[in-house]
Formats: C-alpha cells, structure tokens, sequence
C-alpha cells in the first residue's frame, strides 16, 4: 500500500499530451480557452497579490513593527522570491492546471498531492472568505461616505456583532458618553430580526460580491482577464498618486526609532505581511488557458512579484512616516491616515480598495475549481469536479461549488484566524514546491523552454548561512530545550525547524544540492513556525478531515491506481 500511496505522474506523457491538446486523454476541443499572454498573466498576479494586505492587514504589522515593518516586505518578498522561481521552473516543464498539487504528484507521488490540493483550498477558497468580509467592510464605508446607511444586521456576523454590542453596553454603563458609532453598535443589535429566539445578523454585501465574481468566473476566462486588467489599472494608478501624495506628508522623525520593539516585533507581522503577498502563485493554476504557458507562467509570476514588492515598501515607508506606527493598529491604515491629513481622499482610497479587493476575489475563484478539476481528472474527486463546460469553456460545476463554500461562510463566518489558516495552506505549499524542485528529472535539453532555473551550488552557502542562524538564537535554542514540556506548541515548532535545518544543511552539504530550492524550504519553513500555534492545531484538524476524504473516496478511485 505504502508504494501505491506514492505513485507519480509523468513528466513526458503530461508534456505529450498538452503538446497534441490533450488534457488526461480528453480532446482540447472540450477543455479550456487559451486566450492569456503574459501581460494578462502580471496583471492577474497584481490582481490577486494587491489586496486585503496593502488596505488591512499591513497596519497591524506596522503596529507592532514600527517603520522597519518595510524591512519585512523585503524579507518577505525573498522569500517569496525563491517560491516563484521554483513554481517557475516546474511552470515552464509541467504546463497544465493544477498549481502546488500537479507538481506535487509528479514529484513526491499521491498522497502528498492530495494533502497539498486540500492545503490550497484554504489558500484559495477558505482565503477567500477573508476577502469576501474585507471587501463588505471597505463597500460599507464608501456607501456611507456617500451618504448610504445599510440596515446594522445585514452587514455583520452574529459573533462580531454581539461581542461589539457587549462592549458597548459594558462602556455605556461605566459612565462612558456613546457617540454615534457606538449608538449604531446598540441600534443594530435592537434593531435586528429575530429568527427562532435568535438575532439575525448576516453579511449580506460579501455574499452578494461572491455570487457575483463566480458568475462572472464561470462565464469565461476571457471576461475574467479584461475584467482583472482594467481593475490592476485602475488600482495601480491610486496606489501611485497615494504614494506621491503621502510623501508631502511624511515626517522623517516618525522613522526614529526604526525598530522600535526589535526583531522579535517586526517578526510579530510576518502572518499579515505574508498575508499581503498570497496570491502570485493563483496564476500558475491557468496553465491550460495560456498561449504559451512555457514561457509566460514563470515571467507572469515574477513581474507581478516585483511590482507588487516595490509598492508595498513604499506604502509601508509612507504610512509609517505620516503618523506613528503606533496609531496604525486599525482595519482601513491607509484611509485613517489619510483622514488625518487629506480627507479628501477618503473616499479615493476607499474606492480603490473595493476594486482591489474583488480583483482578489476573481483570480482566487479562477483558481481553485481548477485545482479541483485536476484532481477530478485524476479520479481523486468525482468527475464531475472535472466536467467543463461546452460553451464557455470553464470547469462549471467546481466553480458553482467554489462560489458556494466561499458565499455561504462569508454571510456569518468571522475573518478572525482565517488569515493565519490561509497564510499556513500557502507557506506548505510553497515548502513542497521548492523541494519537489530537488527531485525533478533532470532536463534532456530537448524542450524549448525560455526559463530555466539556474543551478548554484548550496554546499558552503547552505552551511554558513544556518551557522549563523543557529548563533544567532542560540538564547531562543537554549530557553526552548530548558522548557520542553513546559513550553507551548510555539516553541516545539522551533525546535523542530532547527532540527529540519540542520538536516537540510547536512544533505546540502553531502549531495551539492540547488541553493534556491533549498533556500526556499528553509525561509518558507521559518514562516510557517512563527505563525501562532492555535492556528496549526486547527490545520492539523483540517489535514485530518482531508485524509479522511482521500482514504474513503480518492485513494480507490484513483487512476494511477494498479
């Protein structure tokens, strides 16, 4: 059984078949529309990448790194870096939808494939959910900045709202004056349907945009690129003036101290900021829809890569220096700061982050029914996961189930833990992304690829550089061995990095392995430890709910199976 647990797809018979349009033995005339050059495929990239993270989740990494939170995107964004290349060359040699998991089973084998496609739905669809909430948020505040109130109950989950009214009656009571949000706090929850003794509150506006942005994925491809092009433009465009704008602002004595709590604080932000990058690799799961995957996957990826880093570090640099980082602890950073210095843009900024936000949306319900439509290819789902449809040329029936896992939760799920969830299925994927890398057949040169990953030996570099590391936390090593037992999970993650790092660097050393995979492990695997640990006893769940799946249904139905 264990053999079988591990059979792999191959490389040629997948090149073979994409170069005679075939997809798994079915003809191209039933598979997907290839219409995305690589223009298209950068701006999907900066699509998915530009969110939630520069409207959200970069304040609280501000807030607790201060200016240096900048220094973080950079780290970051190498990190991220090393994922793209590696997702680059398996791009460019496996051209097929599929992302983290196709690579995966031509690589590691079944079932690591399996477990990877299950990480990816929290990436994509469970990621989504985030979105979905953020952009009702950000679609709130511009109707009332237009003068449009929407009924309090329709515009929140139960638990938020009940914990917000909680808060508010309990100030109220201490002799606290309410203002008008906190008389819309008490208006809404009285103000609330009850349903069967209970208060309805729902998200409304987030199922709304959801319904919406799946109808339009599963419409067509080609819809979906003009839209996300003319939604890149526009946001890219307000970021810039933002920029230039906020320079007038900006008060360099805000950037002293640059690191106000240290490492250990601008670290605190690595789950938001990484947050903030998720998305880039959404694009490789169009290989099927791209004239010449080969060549322009893996340039897609690192063009939006880059811009996205370069915009992210002058944001950050911008808010940090208009107000103290301190105040940045806030869900909208870039409208609040500019409420203080230009009110006038509020509403600009507010616009931009409802088109940035469903420009998320969009390519994260483009990708994962084609994740799904892999695997139903494969027989780890059922076919109809996998079925396309005859006129618009889209897996329909995985979209319309994406479009309801994503729309139903997001009426009265929290986003709360959602991030660190999402941010965990990414960074795992990205781990075996990199170090199926290392167990690709080496290329014969016969294919005409226009990027290849270049090789550098890691023997002295790998070494070193985790010489230093080790030295650097030795206290961090030390306090961790003392505690054990006594520690939290946190601790035990760390300890088990040191132990994955020395390991990886003993083997670097023996076998001369690929610097960048092997750095694209260690970086990717440093980030997963320092996301808090009550989210990996959830992903822990959730991988066990996964294997249950695969077990009881793909493992039988499996077409490589004997």
């Amino acid at each position: 059984m264990s053999n079988s647990l591990f059979r792999k797809k191959s490389i040629q018979k997948i090149v073979q078949e994409a170069e005679q349009g075939l997809t798994d033995g079915h003809a191209d005339a039933g598979g997907l529309k290839k219409v995305l050059g690589v223009k298209d495929l950068t701006f999907m990239g900066i699509a998915a990448v530009v969110g939630a993270g520069i409207f959200s989740t970069i304040g609280t990494a501000a807030s607790n790194g201060g200016p240096a939170i900048s220094l973080l995107f950079v780290i970051t964004a190498v990190t991220c870096g090393f994922s793209a290349l590696c997702y680059a060359e398996f791009a460019s040699r496996v051209p097929i939808a599929g992302s983290a998991y196709t690579y995966a089973y031509v690589t590691f084998g079944e079932i690591v494939a399996w477990i990877i496609g299950w990480a990816l739905i929290l990436e994509y669809a469970i990621g989504n959910i985030v979105v979905a909430i953020s952009w009702s948020s950000y679609f709130n505040n511009l109707l009332m900045d237009i003068g449009i109130h929407l009924p309090g109950w329709a515009i929140v989950d139960s638990t938020t709202a009940e914990a917000a009214y909680k808060a508010t009656t309990e100030a109220i009571a201490a002799g606290k004056v309410a203002d008008a949000d906190m008389q819309s706090i008490v208006n809404a929850w009285n103000n609330a349907p009850i349903l069967f003794g209970y208060k309805l509150f729902l998200n409304i506006p987030a199922f709304i945009i959801v319904g919406l942005i799946s109808a339009l994925t599963y419409v067509g491809i080609k819809e979906s690129k003009s839209s996300a092009n003319y939604m890149v433009i526009f946001k890219i465009i307000v970021i810039i003036f933002v920029i230039i704008l906020g320079m007038f602002y900006v008060q360099p004595s805000y950037w002293s101290p640059f690191m106000p709590n240290g490492f250990e604080g601008v670290l605190k932000g690595v789950s938001a900021v990484f947050y903030a990058y998720i998305g880039f690799d959404a694009i490789s799961t169009t290989a099927e829809e791209c004239k010449n995957p080969q060549r322009d996957l893996p340039r897609g990826m690192i063009y939006s890569l880059v811009i996205c880093t370069v915009l992210y570090i002058l944001i950050a640099l911008v808010l940090t220096g208009m107000v103290h980082y301190s105040e940045l602890n806030v869900n909208d950073p870039l409208a609040y700061v500019f409420s203080k210095k230009a009110p006038w843009i509020e509403t600009v900024v507010s616009i931009s982050a409802v088109v940035a936000t469903t420009s998320v949306l969009l390519v994260f319900q483009l990708g994962q029914p084609r994740i799904w439509m892999s695997m139903s290819r494969d027989g780890l789902l059922p076919k109809a996961f996998g079925k396309v449809h005859p006129k618009f040329q889209t897996p329909y029936f995985s979209t319309i189930v994406t479009g309801i896992l994503v729309a139903v939760p997001s009426l009265f799920m929290q986003s709360s833990r959602m991030t660190d969830l999402t941010s965990i299925g990414t960074l795992f994927a990205f781990v075996l992304v990199a170090a199926g890398v290392l167990m690709l057949p080496k290329d014969d040169g016969g294919s005409n690829r226009s990027f290849k990953l270049p090789y550098i030996n890691g023997q002295i570099i790998v070494p070193a550089l985790y010489l230093i590391f080790v030295i650097a936390s030795m206290g961090r090593i030390t306090d961790a061995i003392k505690g054990l037992g006594k520690e939290g999970l946190q601790e035990v993650l760390f300890l088990a990095y040191i132990v994955l790092a020395t390991i990886v660097s003993v083997l670097t050393a023996l076998k001369k392995l690929s610097l960048i995979p092997i750095l694209g492990v260690l970086s990717c695997s440093y980030l997963l430890i320092e996301i808090p640990a009550i989210s990996w006893i959830w992903f822990f769940c959730w991988m066990a709910l996964g294997l249950c799946i695969y077990f009881l249904y793909g493992y039988s139905h499996s077409k490589l199976k004997a």
